[in-house]
């Protein structure tokens, strides 16, 4: 029983002992894994500090080398620009320069106007000394009646005056003045116009025809019908013989005109006898009643002249001398009784 009571004992102290070991033992390696892990953070937590101070040093670096840049461009776009507006656009001795032109340049501007104001004075002084001086003749014109006479003498020679006054003087050389006579116009200038038309149609036909209403237009090129029967009865109109008298104004304004022709004939055919015939600068015209073939035609019956354009000498057209009629100007503009245009 006491060998078993001291086993036990023993026994109890060994536990105690390992017990204690093993906890001494794993506190040691606790606080080894404790340091090394201290250790490693230390390290690591160094070079993040670090890699970050350089990095923050690097940019404190640039943005001072970006600052001195901007400064050092300043300053020398600052001086440059100083230089290129002294010398360029503000040059004190250009500036100085062009105003001196500009006042030399004035002063013979403000001269020339004031020489084309004084002109324009006297251009002006002159009209009103012509104008007056136009004024006072037509009034010693108007008033020439008041001219002296040797037996009376005039208003303006008074018996009284050493010399005679100069409106006596003007009077003297002065012609009286003369009324226009009245044109009178000539009861025959509106004969031609005068002349009854027959615009009316004839007393037979009262109506035109009257087409039937379901009549259908017939297809093609063809006119209206209405229109055909209007101009088919469309009233009668004289033709120029018969609407131009004998008597009328362009009649009788001829007729001087055919005698100087008739008494002096001209050749209608270009006679060049010399080589300078075409610097001669008048040109021949030949007459209105003398181009015909064989001689003078009847006016109106036909055509007015023949036309050969190879003997044209004229530069300008032909221009009528008497007012135009007024049924030539409905000429293309008419039809006949078979539809064909006149």
């Amino acid at each position: 029983r006491a060998i078993d009571e001291d086993r036990k004992t023993k026994y109890k102290a060994a536990v105690r002992i390992q017990r204690w070991f093993q906890a001494c033992r794993v506190r040691a390696y606790l606080r080894y894994l404790s340091k090394m892990a201290t250790l490693i953070q230390k390290w690591w937590r160094g070079y993040l500090r670090r890699k970050n101070f350089r990095e923050v040093v690097e940019r404190a670096y640039f943005i001072k080398k970006e600052k001195f840049y901007n400064e050092m461009a300043v300053r020398i776009q600052k001086t440059w620009r100083g230089y290129y507006v002294r010398k360029y656009i503000h040059n004190f001795y250009a500036l100085k320069k062009y105003l001196n032109a500009v006042s030399v340049n004035n002063e013979l501007v403000r001269y020339e106007l004031q020489e084309y104001a004084d002109m324009k004075e006297n251009e002006e002084k002159m009209k009103d000394l012509e104008k007056k001086e136009k004024e006072k003749k037509y009034q010693a014109r108007k008033m020439h009646y008041l001219l002296s006479t040797e037996q009376i003498p005039g208003v303006y020679n008074s018996p009284f005056r050493k010399s005679p006054d100069p409106m006596e003087l003007l009077l003297q050389q002065s012609k009286p003045l003369t009324h226009r006579k009245q044109q009178v116009k000539s009861p025959f200038a509106d004969e031609l116009y005068g002349w009854p038309t027959c615009k009316e149609p004839p007393a037979f036909v009262t109506s035109l025809p009257v087409l039937p209403a379901d009549r259908q237009k017939p297809q093609g090129p063809f006119r209206d019908p209405s229109e055909v029967l209007q101009q088919r009865y469309k009233p009668m109109e004289p033709t120029l013989r018969v609407r131009e008298s004998m008597y009328s104004s362009p009649a009788k304004a001829r007729e001087p005109t055919r005698g100087e022709e008739w008494r002096n004939p001209i050749h209608d055919h270009q006679f060049l006898p010399f080589a300078s015939y075409h610097k001669n600068y008048e040109k021949y015209e030949p007459s209105l009643c003398k181009s015909g073939k064989y001689g003078q035609e009847a006016y109106g019956t036909k055509y007015f002249r023949e036309v050969y354009p190879k003997k044209w000498i004229a530069d300008k057209d032909f221009e009528t001398q008497f007012s135009s009629i007024a049924l030539f100007e409905k000429f293309g503009k008419t039809y006949s009784s078979t539809g064909q245009i006149l």
